[in-house]
C-alpha cells in the first residue's frame, strides 16, 4: 500500500548516507598550514557539523518511517491512534502524528 513512499524514503536516504559520507571526507581533511585559512576551515567545519546534525536527524527519521512500514503501523497517528490523511503523507512521509494532533 506505501511501495511508492517507501520507495521515496529508501532513495532519500541513499542521498543522505552519500551527503554524509561527503561530510565526513571533508572534516577529516588536513588543515592548512595559514592560521587564517585555518580558522575559516574550521568555521567551515563547525557549519559542517551543523548540515550534518540536520541529516543524521533525517536519516532516524527515515529509519523510523520504513520501520513503521514493515511493521504495518505507518499511517497511523502515534497520538491519537487515527489514521494520517494520505495527502499528510505524500507532503511529510516520515510524519508520525495526524494533523490535529500535530497541532
Amino acid at each position: 500500500m506505501y511501495e511508492e513512499i517507501a520507495s521515496r524514503l529508501e532513495r532519500r536516504l541513499a542521498e543522505l548516507t552519500g551527503h554524509i559520507a561527503e561530510i565526513d571526507d571533508e572534516m577529516r581533511s588536513a588543515l592548512p598550514a595559514d592560521w587564517e585559512e585555518q580558522a575559516t576551515e574550521l568555521e567551515g567545519q563547525d557549519a559542517l557539523r551543523g548540515v550534518e546534525k540536520q541529516k543524521l536527524q533525517e536519516i532516524q527519521q527515515i529509519r523510523a518511517a520504513l520501520q513503521r512500514i514493515a511493521e504495518g503501523r505507518y499511517g497511523v497517528c502515534v497520538k491519537c491512534g487515527e489514521a494520517i490523511d494520505p495527502k499528510r503523507l505524500q507532503a511529510l512521509p516520515t510524519a508520525i502524528s495526524c494533523r490535529a494532533c500535530a497541532g
